[in-house]
């Protein structure tokens, strides 16, 4: 009974998303006030109707309600209770159902903290939220109903795929599907401004904190990915250019854009129609992600449908949601005029360089991803396009945009000459300097790509720090004054201080863990000890174990340094019953200088073990600077809604097309 009550909620948020996409439209046409009023009701019934329909799906996991198909097909009585709950979104249909979830959670937000917003414009931006809406419940109920049965009812389920029983992977699609789905409030928002033919800085002030939010959640879903990829998949890696990967940087990196954009359009009501394209690129790319992982175009632990029918539809939604919002833009942003001008050498200037460079880094991981894709597609043949490729493209491209990213706060707004900035970049090259001759001095000479990576480092931190200080005036009126101006500085700056300084950490962490990093993959007997880096590994024991749903060899392995013991790690190799698979876990202890990190492999049947032994120095580095990213755009949020929400009342007065 709870399933077909969950079906049935379901159904009925189609209708209502239905009713929320065409009569408060029609009604902001129309300046018919009582149909506009029906937009932010809507939103919320949708929202609750969706809310009922998750929790009746996972209510049937939680029971193991294997009557239901994919309970069946996605869980076992023996699995933690935990894993019970994340298998809901781990397949197809639970994951499009919790993309809804946060789709129609993202409406109903809009709902209810933009009231200050003109109510036709509102009612626009919501009815443009409901038309996707309606795309998805329509795959959702006549492809993959998630609540479809299974008779007769078998009496036990096929289990989750173990790689997916992690807790990383628990919070990991709820994040980056956070960020995808509230990418979608800036696509509707921009599509609200192309049918109203207006937009300006006060639709810049608005649709940050939404992008922000989106981007703030989608940098940590990348982490938690990356993150368990590391420590889950046994290969001592965080990254592989992989297309799934691919898929969730190409519209974090339009978001990135897009809020730097919108900067320059709120400061200088400049850029108008280019940031326009820019929401509807981040979201169009979203959406595109959505294509690549569940179409099943590829084959991993991602991709769940492998229906061609299913592939087909979602194609076919993601050529009229892309098509036709930039068939609108098309027809309306050539009338978008702006008012503001402003010099080449300027900040203005240098955030528009930030904005090509970061289209020329997205450029070149979309041509990456879809190029091996479509080939195999026309022609059958298979190509790889692996790290060389972004070795060679994506690096360069990256040192540019810190360049940018470092000088650019030093500029004046409209125009200014690098002249009067030559005491603050006097100090962001002696602190890159200093760095760069620190680093050099404790670890030698690095590789030419990890000088590189060094500089980019200390020089974004200078950039950081000339800035900063530049803000405080610091030095003038003693240390009392200065502590009072630091109290004074608005959010804004400090989230600009905690984004740059993530990346930099990001940065540093990428560059140290890959230039220092020491690694062993062998064969080895219990007893045996193995030099890696400055550590000895040595192979203690090997038992036997057995978990409620799985069992597993493990491993001890102690670590000494200088003969003193430091850490016993414990990989383990798993074997699963339902379903029958064998996996690897690593054994990681995190030292604030890097990582050491231990996989057991299979016996050589000669009384030898594999094992892979490393040494990664910093590594943990690159998930802590994602972490400063995500807080600066939390602390950036709450300085826009601060400014925003004691606004009674807004009224877009920019620029009517004609």
């Amino acid at each position: 009974m709870i399933t077909e009550f969950g079906h049935l909620a379901l159904c009925l948020a189609l209708a209502v998303a239905l009713i929320q996409a065409t009569l408060p439209l029609y009604g902001a046409y129309a300046r018919d006030g009582r149909l506009v009023a029906l937009a932010v009701p809507s939103a919320l019934v949708q929202a609750t109707l969706v809310g009922i329909s998750f929790a009746c799906l996972t209510t049937a996991f939680v029971r193991s309600d294997f009557s239901v198909l994919a309970v069946f097909q996605n869980s076992h009585t023996l699995k933690p209770m935990i894993y019970k709950i994340s298998g809901v979104w781990a397949n197809h249909e639970g994951s499009l159902l919790l993309w809804v979830l946060i789709l129609s959670l993202a409406g109903a937000s809009v709902a209810v903290f933009s009231k200050a917003l003109p109510a036709d414009f509102r009612a626009r931006a919501l009815a443009a939220q409901a038309m996707i809406g309606v795309g998805f419940y329509v795959f959702l109920l006549f492809t993959s109903n998630p609540f479809a049965r299974l008779l007769p009812t078998p009496a036990e389920g096929r289990g989750l795929n173990p790689i997916l029983q992690d807790p990383g992977l628990a919070f990991h699609p709820p994040m980056l599907y956070a960020g995808y789905v509230g990418l979608s409030v800036a696509f509707s928002f921009a599509v609200a401004a192309l049918i109203e033919g207006r937009i300006g800085p006060l639709w810049a002030r608005w649709v940050r904190p939404w992008t922000l939010a989106a981007w703030s959640a989608l940098t940590c879903g990348i982490a938690l990915g990356s993150w368990w990829a590391y420590y889950e998949l046994g290969w001592g890696g965080y990254w592989f250019w992989d297309p799934v990967e691919n898929a969730s940087l190409m519209p974090w990196l339009a978001a990135t854009a897009l809020l730097h954009s919108a900067i320059v359009l709120e400061k200088r009501d400049a850029l108008k129609s280019w940031t326009v394209l820019l929401a509807i690129v981040a979201f169009s790319l979203s959406l595109m992600g959505t294509f690549i992982v569940r179409s099943g175009v590829l084959t991993s632990v991602h991709a769940f449908a492998v229906d061609p029918k299913r592939g087909i539809f979602i194609l076919s939604f993601l050529v009229l949601a892309i098509g036709g919002s930039l068939t609108l833009y098309g027809w309306r942003a050539s009338k978008l005029e702006n008012s503001g001008a402003f010099a080449t050498v300027s900040r203005e200037g240098f955030l528009v360089a930030n904005n090509l460079v970061l289209m020329a880094l997205l450029s070149t991981v979309f041509l990456g991803t879809l190029y091996p894709l479509a080939l195999d597609s026309f022609s059958g043949k298979q190509i790889s396009v692996g790290a060389p490729y972004y070795m060679a493209t994506f690096v360069p491209l990256s040192a540019l945009l810190i360049f940018l990213a470092a000088v650019g706060p030093l500029l004046s707004w409209r125009q200014d000459e690098f002249i009067r900035t030559k005491q603050r970049l006097l100090i962001v090259a002696a602190i890159t300097a200093g760095g760069t001759l620190m680093v050099l001095i404790l670890r030698g000479i690095p590789s030419g790509l990890a000088a590189l990576g060094f500089i980019m480092t200390f020089w974004l931190v200078g950039g950081v720090v000339a800035d900063f200080a530049h803000r405080l005036r610091y030095g003038d009126g003693g240390p009392v004054a200065t502590l009072e101006r630091v109290a004074r500085l608005p959010r804004s700056v400090y989230a600009m201080v905690l984004g740059h300084l993530g990346v930099a950490i990001t940065v540093f962490g990428i560059t140290a863990s890959g230039a220092w990093q020491s690694e062993v993959l062998t064969v080895t007997r219990v007893g045996q000890t193995l030099r890696v880096g400055p550590y000895d590994f040595r192979l203690s024991d090997l038992q036997p174990i057995g978990i409620k749903n799985f069992t597993a060899i493990d491993a001890t392995v102690d670590v000494s340094e200088h003969g003193m013991p430091v850490y016993t790690l414990h990989p383990q190799t798993r074997t699963y019953t339902d379903p029958p698979s064998e996996t690897t876990e690593a054994g990681i202890h995190s030292r604030w200088n890097g990582d050491l990190y231990a996989v057991i492999g299979k016996p050589d049947g000669h009384g030898r073990w594999q094992v892979r032994f490393h040494w990664k120095p910093f590594v943990t580095m690159i998930w802590l600077g994602a972490l400063v990213m995500a807080l600066g755009g939390i602390v950036a949020i709450s300085d826009r809604f601060s400014r925003t929400l004691g606004v009674r009342r807004v009224a877009i007065i920019l620029q009517p097309a004609e």
